[in-house]
């Protein structure tokens, strides 16, 4: 009964890590380019009480062991990242991805490179594209001073054009290009919806839009949150349930326990 007692704690603790991860998926359901986190479980380990194959006579063996399980852990958290949908926005410096294979490459400010999927860029005094936060898009971007912003067109394979001063003829003055990885769950998450390479990931591998099996560009769209806020709802009453169950264990244990401690010889 002690057992039972720290086993269902271990549930305990793992879904309010698995609520955890739900309340962050649902407070980012409007977060542009946002991938949602799905949590993996796996069972610790097992005392074994009698072994499977142990002789039970000269020609004859045990077929089925004895053992308990003590409970539950969180094994992992897994970035999903089906692609979420998209939404117009008629702004000429708004991106997205058209499918969920490619990421913008940003220079951070520590000289290091983040990927994301959140296309709402901007532009400074300087006529630079530069993410909400300030950080630059790789390759660089830069508006001539004679280039007039209304005339900004980007094409699906990523091709920059603008009308300069009172040239008719559009001119290309920049190349968006996409990146992807190997195994994208891998990219460890650090906030301000971008991710960094890691190990797990691999290297990163450059390519252009909307060829060699990238997304191809589209201007005047975002793309939204993956969060399917109906599913997560479903998530939250499972794991208040589980929660629940595993509560009532422990008062069922306790309870056991205490009638155990009660009991007199007759």
């Amino acid at each position: 009964m002690v057992r039972s007692l720290w086993t269902s704690a271990t549930g305990m603790v793992a879904q309010q890590f698995h609520m955890d991860t739900i309340s962050h998926n649902l407070s980012n359901v409007n977060t542009t380019g946002y991938k949602k986190n799905r949590v993996d479980f796996e069972d610790l380990l097992y005392q074994h009480q009698v072994l499977a194959g142990t002789p039970s006579t000269a020609v004859s063996e045990i077929p089925v062991g004895v053992n308990v399980g003590v409970g539950v852990r969180p094994a992992a958290t897994q970035k999903l990242f089906q692609m979420g949908s998209l939404q117009s926005t008629g702004n000429k410096l708004d991106m997205a991805i058209s499918s969920d294979v490619g990421f913008f490459k940003i220079l951070m400010p520590d000289g290091t490179f983040g990927y994301q999927r959140n296309g709402d860029f901007k532009i400074d005094s300087r006529r630079q594209v530069l993410t909400s936060d300030g950080y630059t898009l790789e390759p660089p971007l830069v508006i001539p001073p004679e280039g007039l912003i209304e005339t900004l067109t980007i094409n699906e394979q990523g091709e920059v054009r603008i009308q300069l001063g009172d040239d008719q003829i559009p001119r290309q003055i920049g190349q968006i290009e996409l990146y992807r990885f190997v195994n994208p769950a891998g990219l460890k998450a650090i906030g301000k919806n971008l991710f960094k390479e890691s190990p797990a990931s691999g290297a990163e591998i450059p390519g252009t839009p909307g060829l060699g099996g990238f997304g191809g560009i589209l201007q005047g769209f975002l793309e939204m949150s993956n969060v399917n806020l109906a599913e997560e709802m479903v998530n939250m009453i499972v794991a208040q349930r589980a929660y629940e169950a595993n509560s009532k264990s422990i008062q069922t244990s306790d309870s056991m326990l205490s009638t155990a401690i009660q009991l007199k010889r007759g």
